[in-house]
């Protein structure tokens, strides 16, 4: 993590924090509170050896909307990436992912998959998806043969060698279509490498053997029969491009509208069936986060619910860090200490963005009268973090204009009500 916070920086985070009341892809560092307890275990156990080392794992995220899910898989993000594991953050929509097509999923997937990345390449900006990620992969593997001092015809020599070393992956047409891309690239043929990239970005197959994916040896469509075999076959191409494996992060950031019973029953299927392939080790070097808000969809008398409900019971906890499902809301440590602390880091990035100094005694005791207010609205619709860190940055606005005044209770209600 960047050890300096830029003014720039900081005035993007309190817009974005202040505004929607949302974590920014970077800046969430200086701010996170309250979860070592969840994210510890899960660099020790799983990122910086059992995954990295051919395992897998499945966590369900359970936190109210507001309540900080987000946030949380971007810390996993990031501890993912100084493990050097590609990464695939995906924000599930009921129109655009919805997890009963699993065609769409693997879409997702790949639409968002993105390589180790450094502060740097996330406050720039940075592309992602699978097109990028090939043109990456190329571009690394060229500069470790060249490294070597391999050049010219030599260093064309090598690379054919290295893609044609790829083993086969389950799905043949997966296969032959990341080893067609490369040799794409190779040979600057931009045309057949975009054909390419359009499979494997599950945007259309054309059947045309002579003009079509056929002549990549690329002899199937992805649609659900083929989206597991798919997934199964990106995470092991993602480890012998190198990395350490693949994280991948589903976020359901929106309520989901009335299912019908067989889209319900479809996507408990596809869960309980992502669940298992982690269980049976088919997902080798691969970690899945689920984050919900609750757990509703859980509620139902058909086999397919008690199914789903018995892979996913057990708690995951420090002591017990095999245990499947996270919940945000209980720490052990008290939520209106956690609030306090988000407020304090809050404050010191405020005071970065805006040139000012807040008065240590004042600061304090408005930050802990904000927190109060906020939590006391934790059985609303909104979760009770989002609510405070947009209530904190207007108080802290509040405070910049009088400096000397002391946010009171009263005020601090007026603050979460407005």
């Amino acid at each position: 993590m960047m050890q300096v916070l830029s003014k720039d920086v900081a005035r993007s985070i309190i817009e974005t924090v202040g505004g929607p009341g949302e974590p920014p892809e970077y800046g969430f560092q200086f701010f996170t509170a309250g979860v070592d307890e969840y994210l510890v275990p899960i660099e020790q156990e799983y990122l910086s050896t059992f995954v990295k080392d051919g395992g897998r794992s499945f966590k369900m995220i359970v936190g109210t909307y507001g309540g900080g899910k987000t946030h949380f898989l971007y810390c996993v993000r990031e501890l993912a990436c100084k493990h050097d594991f590609a990464v695939s953050y995906v924000k599930l929509s009921p129109t655009e992912t919805p997890f009963h097509k699993l065609e769409m999923v693997y879409q997702s997937i790949v639409s968002n998959l993105t390589y180790p990345m450094s502060p740097e390449e996330l406050l720039s900006g940075y592309e992602r998806g699978i097109e990028s990620f090939i043109k990456v992969w190329f571009a690394q593997k060229t500069r470790e043969v060249q490294s070597k001092g391999i050049m010219g015809d030599q260093l064309r020599e090598e690379l054919n060698s290295y893609i044609s070393s790829i083993p086969n992956f389950e799905s043949i047409s997966f296969t032959n279509a990341v080893r067609e891309a490369f040799r794409c690239l190779l040979d600057r043929r931009d045309n057949d490498f975009s054909k390419i990239a359009q499979w494997l970005k599950a945007e259309g197959y054309d059947s045309n053997r002579l003009q079509g994916h056929p002549r990549f040896g690329i002899l199937q469509k992805i649609d659900k029969s083929t989206a597991f075999p798919m997934i199964r076959s990106l995470v092991r191409w993602v480890r012998e491009a190198g990395y350490s494996g693949l994280v991948v992060l589903f976020d359901e950031a929106e309520l989901v509208p009335s299912m019908s019973g067989k889209q319900k029953d479809l996507l408990l299927s596809n869960l309980r069936e992502l669940v298992d392939e982690c269980g049976h080790g088919t997902l080798a070097n691969s970690m899945f986060l689920y984050a919900v808000p609750d757990e509703n969809f859980l509620q139902g008398k058909t086999q397919i619910y008690e199914a789903l409900r018995q892979r996913v019971s057990t708690v995951f906890e420090a002591l017990n860090p095999v245990g499947v499902k996270i919940y945000l809301e209980k720490l052990s440590r008290k939520p209106e200490e956690v609030l306090r602390e988000i407020g304090q880091k809050l404050a010191a990035i405020f005071e970065v963005a805006y040139s000012v100094k807040f008065n240590t005694d004042v600061l304090n005791e408005s930050v802990a009268h904000i927190a109060d207010a906020a939590y006391a609205e934790r059985f609303g619709d909104i979760g009770y973090k989002r609510i405070f860190v947009q209530s904190v940055i207007k108080g802290f606005q509040v405070l910049r204009k009088s400096p000397a005044s002391i946010i009171s209770p009263e005020t601090a209600k007026e603050l979460i009500k407005s």
